[in-house]
């Protein structure tokens, strides 16, 4: 199935391409930005001895204060929430079978399982069981987290057989990947040949069945400088990676080497993508055995589904005397553009408004994913009908998207073939939720419409959908009111947020209230149901006591903010690339302008105002700590960049240097060093309380520049900064629910101890 996500953020990686121009090592050293003095720089040794004292010497002081009687009850409140038997179990279809990896109280690892669709519309699904993370783990004496199974097609009328399976020892982005028959549910033994690959970075990919496409760190296989694959070779079964032909190179200082095979029948094609940044690229396709490059700007994305190629630009393209915006879709047939024919169909273009999230192929529509004020809007494209100008394809409204809700539509299996005897090839998936909408499921199907439906006035392409599935409510979702407002940041640009708090909110300021926000990489932070947040923070009360408002004692719940800052891709590239590098400060403007609108709204108040923010955001939050101290209380800071200075030199930082710069540049370090919150802390400050929380084997953003943000605090006797580390889990901080319901315990305690006068 093709799904592509409109924003460039989420994977990194050209044949043999260039290596950076030399420089003698004198130049290089005289144009290095100097590092500041740093007395923490031993904490960088991520497994020292030393240094994991120091952490759990700093996790049993946190434990100590957090971990009280109330404490207890909420974290047993949020694992019964995911643990829930009574999730959506979400499927992936392939061939006959819908797949799922579940886990809850009894498997915490985890199960990969699989089921008919007729017994997945009952309530209680008769599942095959392939794979017991759990007993694995057990058997094997390997912490193994479960990352994902890639199945190989088969032949045609053929069942799937063969997988490969991504397993880490310790829930971080290095996988071992090991070939699993899904009919004997057994790994296929390597002294067999069975595909075993070493625990390392990279991606893997089927040519047939008996030879991988692996771009991978392991085996002396060369790294990037962001510590992601830059060789792919081609494995043949039977063969170590150090044997295998090298199939595509990319140059030390780009991100990543990526290839993938397309397997669909009459359109078999093999690519390789050179990710320079997070942000450029460059794309090949296999012709007569070398690389042909699809010829367009590097900050083009790129994406094929059977004739079609798709260009969704990162910023205005100018080609053959027109000008395509920047986070537009584009559409070429596949040849003919590789035959040089730059005849381009337009098929979106944003608007002040409205921005494309993602697109997904069934088998003859496109379904897009739109984003109007952050609210979602779907509509389905037929390439086979004229719909207007630019040769544009005929475009429909797909009607499923409440105000203020996120739903999104994907294919149910776009490679399912047989459409004459009920096949899958044009259904599709819509997951809708908001956030005091419990998520739902459902299943629709795509035609054309008749001539007489047109006529009767339907849309060229008529959808129909059903629930199949539906999450129950974790909390009163009943008693709480989901706005949207807008402040306006320091330069008039005027950012949306959503409010979640209880329908009777009285405005006196006294509200304990969490803002919550990201701003980076293009993502975008939308609508979505959360019985954690609900439990933990909407219907927590605090103590009576009489309100401003002239009546007697009352309690009062949290209020829940989430903030659409610059950065992210609520509005498409522009909105992205407006917080870019030197202009990082207007996200952060962003954040403060909404936190300064709650209070001027009487929402709440700088003592009842804390801020929560992971990985990107965790520098969000970092910067309002250290430059906007006099609005926020409390700071949760998760799995966070925090030194700027070094960034590029710890775990994978060196693939963001597209989004905040390169400190290394003195030029680029002078803007750099005004929103690193290491470099940025004072004295005579008055800090908001802070916790720092973050995971030893997050081997992406890493955990040192939380320990040493922590580190220096503390030395600078700065009164309550927390600190936390959990010993596994990766970048999520977490590797099963238990691990996942004790940080997100500990962050929304912390926050409410802080902001609602004490326990609640």
């Amino acid at each position: 199935m093709t799904t592509t996500a409109a924003d460039p953020a989420s994977a990194p990686g050209s044949p043999s391409a260039p290596a950076s121009s030399a420089a003698s090592s004198a130049d290089l050293a005289a144009r290095v930005a100097p590092e500041p003095t740093d007395e923490n720089v031993w904490l960088e040794e991520i497994y020292g001895e030393e240094q994991l004292a120091w952490v759990r010497e700093q996790n049993a002081r946190t434990e100590d204060l957090l971990e009280d009687a109330d404490y207890a009850g909420l974290e047993g409140s949020i694992l019964e929430v995911l643990d829930s038997t009574d999730r959506i179990a979400m499927v992936g279809k392939r061939g006959d079978w819908y797949y799922n990896f579940w886990k809850d109280r009894q498997n915490p690892k985890g199960l990969w399982r699989r089921t008919t669709w007729e017994s997945y519309c009952t309530e209680t699904p008769e599942w095959d069981v392939l794979l017991d993370v759990d007993a694995l783990a057990a058997s094997e004496g390997e912490d193994w987290v479960f990352h994902g199974a890639t199945l190989l097609r088969p032949a045609t009328g053929e069942p799937h057989r063969l997988a490969l399976l991504a397993l880490s020892p310790d829930g971080g982005d290095a996988n071992r990947y090991r070939e699993f028959d899904v009919g004997t549910r057994t790994f296929v033994d390597p002294a067999a040949g069975g595909f075993d690959l070493p625990t390392a970075k990279g991606n893997v990919s089927w040519l047939d069945p008996d030879t991988l496409l692996v771009a991978s760190t392991a085996e002396g296989l060369p790294r990037t400088a962001s510590s992601y694959a830059r060789t792919a070779v081609t494995l043949r079964r039977g063969e170590s990676l150090g044997q295998a032909p090298r199939l595509f190179d990319v140059a030390e200082d780009h991100m990543m080497a990526v290839v993938a095979h397309d397997s669909t029948p009459g359109f078999e094609r093999t690519f390789a993508v050179d990710y320079i940044d997070f942000f450029n690229r460059r794309t090949f396709v296999q012709r007569d055995g070398s690389w042909l490059e699809i010829e367009a700007p590097t900050d083009v994305n790129l994406s094929a589904h059977r004739e079609w190629l798709l260009f969704r630009p990162q910023r205005d393209w100018p080609l053959n005397g027109t000008t395509y915006p920047a986070g537009s879709l584009l559409a070429a047939g596949f040849e003919d553009y590789l035959a040089g024919s730059r005849d381009l169909s337009v098929l979106f273009t944003p608007d002040e408004h409205t921005s494309l999230q993602s697109w997904s192929w069934t088998r003859d529509f496109l379904l897009l994913n739109l984003l109007r004020d952050v609210s979602s809007e779907l509509r389905v494209l037929d390439p086979s009908l004229p719909g207007g100008s630019s040769g544009a394809w005929a475009s429909s409204l797909l009607d499923a998207c409440p105000p203020l809700h996120d739903v999104n539509a994907y294919a149910v299996d776009d490679e399912d073939e047989s459409p004459d005897d009920g096949g899958a090839g044009n259904d599709f998936w819509l997951v809708a939720t908001g956030f005091t909408t419990p998520s739902t499921l459902m299943r629709g199907t795509l035609r054309r419409a008749a001539a007489e439906e047109k006529s009767a006035g339907a849309p060229a392409v008529v959808s129909s959908h059903a629930a199949v599935k539906a999450s129950p409510s974790f909390f009163d979702d009943g008693q709480y009111e989901v706005q949207q407002h807008f402040a306006v940041s320091a330069d008039g640009t005027r950012v949306p947020y959503f409010q979640v708090a209880s329908r009777d909110l009285v405005l006196d300021g006294q509200n304990p209230t969490q803002l919550s926000g990201y701003g980076g990489f293009e993502i975008s932070r939308t609508p979505a149901y959360s019985g954690t947040v609900g439990r933990a923070w909407l219907e927590r009360r605090t103590a009576e006591a009489a309100g401003t408002d002239g009546e007697g004692p009352h309690s009062r719940g949290g209020v829940y903010v989430v903030a659409n800052i610059r950065g992210g891709g609520e509005y498409g590239p522009s909105w992205h690339r407006a917080a870019l590098k030197e202009n990082r400060h207007r996200a952060y403007q962003d954040f403060a302008a909404v936190a300064r609108h709650l209070i001027s709204r009487g929402v709440t108040s700088r003592e009842r105002l804390g801020c929560v923010g992971g990985s990107n955001g965790g520098l969000l939050v970092g910067n309002m700590l250290t430059q906007y101290p006099e609005l926020f209380a409390a700071v949760s800071c998760g799995v966070p960049l925090l030194d700027m200075r070094r960034y590029t030199k710890l775990s994978a930082g060196h693939s963001w240097i597209a989004e905040y710069g390169d400190p290394d540049v003195p030029e680029e370090w002078e803007y750099i060093r005004t929103f690193s919150p290491y470099h940025l802390l004072k004295d005579g400050v008055e800090y908001p309380e802070t916790f720092i929380w973050t995971a030893t084997s997050d081997d992406r953003v890493g955990p040192v520049q939380a320990r040493k943000m922590a580190a220096r605090m503390q030395a600078m006797g700065i009164p309550n900064v927390w600190y936390h580390e959990a010993l596994e889990g990766g970048h999520a901080g977490a590797s099963d629910n238990r691990q996942a319901a004790a940080l997100q315990a500990r962050s929304q305690h912390f926050l409410w101890r802080t902001l609602a006068g004490g326990p609640a």
